[in-house]
């Protein structure tokens, strides 16, 4: 198992304009040139202010890390330079002072009748932005749709709103120099825990058990919880596309199948195994082998200047040619990054065929191959992320694609 000191991340020490100290996963100079970038778009696009609902903006633009946005959160940023603003409860305050670089921290608290889309109506207006296009991250877990109802009813006739969901995700699709070296420490824990799990796959373990021991290499090697998961589906839940609750007893034969995102300073990378216990199905180690043939033909074909769609386009004429076409999923993979609960998905975009993105350099891919053939009731499933280079991919995982059988 690989060991790391938990603290083995840098931590960059910086002081606000109002003198605050703070501590950072990334430089001052960083958080700079995102904020600099994201106002050079909303100029682009008109906007006088960007509301902020998304975990993953607030903690791009301002280092902001936290799970209070299941609660009304929002931070406010104006297309010049004045303050950065941030609305949240009491128990955050703390976060936010020594680990943000939001100029302003407002509280609301909570009451009978309290209404933070109206302290919020208050704020931009404070800021001179009535009459104004403001942006909106609606298509966000940070925004519930009570709450979005109640921005909407706050805002709507004093300012003209606009979605904006796409403005700083867009922005964080290219990876830098320090965001890449968070997703290798990540990919390292990926693999670790996989290696793990298949140590401790046995026959008369509970799958629960799998789980476990993937979680401890993770948070051993100095990761964080993962968003979500691990998923660790055994018996005929391997065919499932999700996890589901309650453990299930290894049996012999048997099959796993193990999804995981391995997560260091909130950057996730993704892998995917399948594991057979007992006498093996010949049909089982061709699908696998259909699928390790998928996955390497994608990775090869992931250079940049190249369409996103063109990799699904590979999944569905290997899996299609191979008689799957009714067991494949309809898309291959999503981007990975800095996510928050409950997803470690960093979507959109999705791998779907048709989609017109271009691939660039920095981009990080996670692409698993699926076939829960509902036929014969055995699953294969191979699955690695990888960094769009300036010429070939580079995958973030040494372990060998195969059926491993226990």
């Amino acid at each position: 198992m690989m060991q790391h000191e938990p603290d083995s991340f840098q931590e960059f020490h910086a002081v606000t304009p109002g003198g605050r100290n703070v501590r950072l996963r990334f430089s001052a100079v960083e958080h700079a040139g995102r904020l600099a970038r994201a106002r050079a778009e909303m100029r682009r696009r008109g906007l006088s202010a960007l509301l902020v609902f998304a975990q993953e903006s607030h903690y791009y633009l301002t280092g902001f890390d936290t799970s209070g946005y299941v609660f009304f959160q929002v931070g406010i940023i104006t297309v010049d330079d004045r303050p950065t603003v941030l609305l949240t409860r009491r128990p955050d305050l703390r976060q936010a002072e020594t680990s943000s670089l939001y100029d302003d921290i407002r509280i609301w608290l909570n009451a009978e009748g309290a209404d933070p889309a109206r302290d919020l109506r208050g704020m931009l207006e404070e800021l001179g932005c009535s009459g104004e296009r403001v942006g909106v991250e609606f298509a966000t877990h940070g925004l519930t749709g009570a709450n979005c109802r109640a921005v909407e009813a706050a805002l709507t006739g004093l300012f003209t709103l606009e979605d904006a969901s796409d403005l700083v995700r867009s922005l964080r699709l290219v990876k830098s120099p320090a965001e890449l070296g968070y997703v290798r420490r990540a990919g390292a824990l990926a693999d670790a825990a996989v290696i793990a799990m298949l140590g401790a796959t046995r026959m008369g373990v509970l799958d629960s058990f799998v789980t476990a021991a993937g979680v401890a290499a993770m948070l051993e090697g100095g990761g964080d919880m993962p968003a979500t998961g691990p998923l660790v589906n055994s018996g005929e839940r391997a065919l499932f596309g999700r996890g589901i609750g309650g453990p299930r007893r290894i049996a012999s034969p048997d099959q796993l199948m193990i999804e995981l995102g391995a997560s260091f300073c909130r950057y996730h990378v993704c892998i995917e195994h399948t594991i057979a216990v007992g006498p093996v199905d010949q049909r089982q180690r061709d699908m696998t082998s259909l699928a390790v043939e998928a996955l390497c033909e994608i990775i090869e074909a992931a250079r940049p200047g190249r369409e996103l769609g063109t990799l699904d386009d590979i999944h569905r004429r290997v899996l299609d040619r191979g008689g799957f076409a009714s067991q494949r999923f309809a898309a291959c993979g999503y981007s990975l990054g800095a996510t928050f609960r409950p997803t470690w998905m960093d979507v959109p975009p999705m791998i779907y065929s048709g989609n017109p993105l271009v691939m660039e350099p920095g981009m990080v891919f996670f692409v698993h191959i699926m076939i829960p053939d509902t036929r014969t009731g055995l699953a294969a499933g191979v699955g690695q992320t990888f960094v769009i280079g300036n010429d070939e991919a580079e995958r973030l995982s040494k372990i060998p694609l195969e059926l491993h059988c226990r």
